[in-house]
């Protein structure tokens, strides 16, 4: 499950994820097929975590309107990650993907158990990354931040008592 509870809210942007991937494409000199419309549209219509198979799995199927092959997926990702628009990182060995463009900067907590990302944010975090920045002459373009360990509800899952009664 790549998904977090709530979201951060969203940062003003002037164009839609859809007229950014519109200017993305020009810049390369490709088209703006439909396949890849439906894609941005698809990912863009909700905020969650997801990776290539999950997107795969929720769209049309081959022979139903909206179709879109493994391969133009696989290829539209990496368009969106270097237009800005997605963001692209790793857990655990799989490529996960989330919302870059017109969303807050954040960081993650995992859950190995259940595999749940969950968003935060941290002032904190930022002031001591900015600090140890400074003292490195270091320019920060960005950083990823992801703390694994046992979220509250699978913590709970294994501190219940089973008794004969439950097994019933």
């Amino acid at each position: 499950m790549l998904s977090e509870e709530k979201s951060l809210g969203n940062v003003e942007v002037s164009l839609t994820p859809l007229q950014r991937f519109e200017e993305y494409l020009q810049s390369k000199n490709l088209r703006n097929t439909e396949p890849r419309r439906l894609l941005v549209e698809h990912v863009f219509t909700r905020h969650e975590h997801f990776d290539a198979d999950t997107l795969i799995e929720e769209l049309p199927r081959k022979g139903e309107v909206g179709y879109v092959g493994r391969a133009t997926v696989y290829r539209a990702l990496t368009e969106l990650v270097e237009a800005g628009l997605l963001r692209k990182f790793s857990v655990e060995g799989r490529t996960v993907y989330e919302h870059d463009y017109g969303y807050p900067a954040h960081d993650h907590l995992y859950c190995s158990e259940c595999k749940k990302l969950i968003e935060f944010q941290n002032e904190q975090l930022t002031e001591i990354r900015n600090a140890l920045a400074r003292e490195h002459r270091f320019r920060v373009t960005g950083h990823k931040f992801i703390v694994t360990g046992v979220c509250y509800d699978c913590s709970r899952a294994k501190s219940r008592v089973h008794r004969k009664l439950d097994r019933i």
